[in-house]
């Protein structure tokens, strides 16, 4: 598995096999350094936050959420959170939102690791949560890893607002297994459809959705994180098969 964000010149890579970060240029794309964290025993996701200068990565054993400060110390928070904690997001109030897999819950927590607000998605029947991120409207749309998949809107209060889950005869089919989101400044929603190697562009009303056309050696192999820099106008899709590349798509037309 391959995630990857950005922020600023830096692009972040984080490997499962490597348990640690690997910064790149954003412009060359030379590797400019590592950063280790300690204790990292199952990460997963990963998010950075402008306001804080900080990483967020995630990991499994045990369920936690490390922070780093990205200065020359990369002093590193560890705080605990709900079982199997899988994609992070940074909301507009800079919360990191983190996704809990097994408990099925959202929880937003400051930058200091204090629990901020608790969404319990069961009782709206979201079932393998895998990332949520908030919307302008304070809504979050979240990602389901189940077959076929599904990606849902949900209020604050826990309860969903609509649905996004394709039949097999719909125009781009059903999805599979959707994991890592993005999202546009207009809530346009980015899916990393997994199993069926593509990316998805799903409309802010999850009425309808596009195939977005990223032209690849060999196509995309289980594409499993995404991060956008809008600044750019640039995709960035790790991937969770084949060669677990990072691939980079400039001038994307979402």
């Amino acid at each position: 598995m391959t995630a990857v964000t950005s922020l600023g010149d830096d692009v972040f890579v984080l490997r499962w096999t490597i348990h640690l970060v690997q910064v790149y240029d954003a412009e060359t794309f030379a590797l400019k350094c590592c950063i280790t964290i300690l204790p990292l025993g199952c990460p997963w996701g990963i998010a950075a936050c402008a306001r804080y200068n900080c990483l967020y990565v995630s990991d499994d054993f045990p369920s936690s959420v490390h922070r780093v400060k990205l200065s020359a110390s990369n002093a590193v928070k560890t705080w605990s959170v709900a079982s199997y904690p899988r994609g992070l997001s940074v909301n507009k109030a800079h919360n990191v939102v983190v996704t809990s897999y097994d408990a099925m819950k959202i929880q937003e927590y400051t930058t200091d690791g204090t629990l901020v607000r608790e969404i319990c998605l069961l009782q709206a029947d979201v079932t393998s949560p895998y990332h949520a991120i908030q919307l302008s409207t304070g809504d979050y749309v979240v990602s389901q890893n189940t077959r076929p998949g599904v990606v849902s809107l949900v209020g604050e209060d826990g309860q969903v607002v609509r649905r996004y889950h394709p039949s097999e005869t719909s125009d781009e089919g059903e999805m599979n297994c959707p994991r890592s989101l993005a999202v546009t400044k207009n809530d346009v929603i980015l899916v990393a459809d997994r199993d069926n190697d593509r990316i998805l562009s799903i409309d802010r009303s999850l009425s309808s959705a596009q195939q977005l056309v990223l032209p690849v050696d060999g196509g995309i192999h289980v594409p499993w994180a995404l991060s956008l820099d809008e600044s750019r106008g640039r995709l960035y899709v790790g991937e969770g098969g084949g060669s677990y590349r990072v691939l980079v798509f400039d001038g994307v037309r979402w």
